[in-house]
């Protein structure tokens, strides 16, 4: 049984590195590396958490494609359940090129697919139940899903007695800030980046934008904050900071993913909320020393040697 049910976006991530500039049209750029991969956050959180030692489920869904089957069996072999994964007979499966610079930094370019399709009556609640923790990765990305569809399913997750953590992700727009905020009476840990949470609150200072997230409902505001490592806020006004460990980034792919699925390891041990925020830097700073986004996860043991043995700031 799952301790951990990550529903959101599945993606086929298609790897290229290092490209260090755009070809131009009709050009060809040659690449040192071309590899495919599971991607997308649920996917991604998923398998790291598998890694590290936490059972998990994964809710989505692919299209009846190659790209579909080749998502499902990858994280069938994980050990990850797969039940969830619901298969579209119509839309094809989401795809991303990611293109890797060679300072490991990364654009992308984005087919939403299946991901677009998922909806409530999607929800396989047999494959939650018993969970610990529902983690919803990739609100704005499931125009299906997102907004009063996801809140739905989060605020029966609470009912159900769930943990409720919710991730974002997406090309910036206008109206996040209002496509969320139904969502967040219901969401327990929110966990958006610092750039994408910029957006959905029109406030710069971290501590404005966790206020902003708390007084909507959330009962504590993490946020991803890249090289100034991790903050967090909590409804009773505690604010908690964490520098980045120092290591050689070679592919931030799936970085802030990993980060994540640290945050809920130590939601799931059941540690405090200073050595959560330390777990998950490390898991994010793992992963940036790795090509792909889950190809470096470790196991619980060797990530808390890593945080022992691995200066931070």
């Amino acid at each position: 049984m799952a301790q951990v049910a990550c529903l959101g976006i599945l993606v086929a991530d298609l790897l290229c590195r290092p490209v260090d500039r755009y070809p131009g049209r009709g050009e060809l750029v040659l690449v040192d590396e071309m590899s495919l991969h599971t991607g997308g956050c649920a996917a991604n959180t998923g398998v790291d958490l598998v890694k590290i030692g936490i059972e998990t489920a994964v809710l989505g869904k692919v299209g009846n494609d190659g790209l579909g089957d080749f998502v499902r069996n990858k994280l069938g072999t994980t050990g990850i359940d797969t039940q969830g994964i619901v298969v579209d007979p119509v839309t094809n499966t989401s795809g991303t090129s990611v293109l890797v610079f060679s300072d490991g930094e990364r654009s992308f370019v984005h087919y939403v697919g299946a991901n677009a399709t998922y909806k409530v009556s999607d929800v396989r609640w047999d494959v939650i139940e018993g969970a610990k923790i529902l983690h919803v990765a990739g609100h704005f990305l499931m125009p299906g899903f997102d907004g009063v569809p996801c809140a739905q399913v989060m605020k029966e997750a609470q009912q159900r007695g769930l943990i409720t953590t919710l991730d974002t992700a997406g090309a910036p727009r206008s109206d996040w800030g209002e496509l969320v905020t139904p969502v967040l009476p219901y969401v327990d840990y929110a966990l958006p980046s610092e750039n994408e949470a910029q957006v959905i609150t029109g406030q710069t200072d971290v501590s404005k934008i966790a206020d902003w997230f708390l007084e909507r409902g959330v009962k504590y505001c993490g946020l991803k904050r890249g090289a100034e490592g991790s903050y967090l806020k909590t409804a009773d006004g505690q604010e908690i900071s964490k520098p980045i460990f120092r290591v050689n980034a070679f592919d931030t792919t799936g970085s802030g993913d990993a980060f994540v699925a640290g945050f809920l390891t130590g939601l799931v041990m059941g540690w405090s909320l200073e050595d959560t925020l330390t777990f998950g830097n490390a898991t994010g700073a793992i992963c940036a020393t790795y090509v792909g986004a889950t190809a470096g996860m470790k196991t619980l043991a060797e990530i808390l040697d890593f945080i022992k043995t691995t200066p931070m700031g």
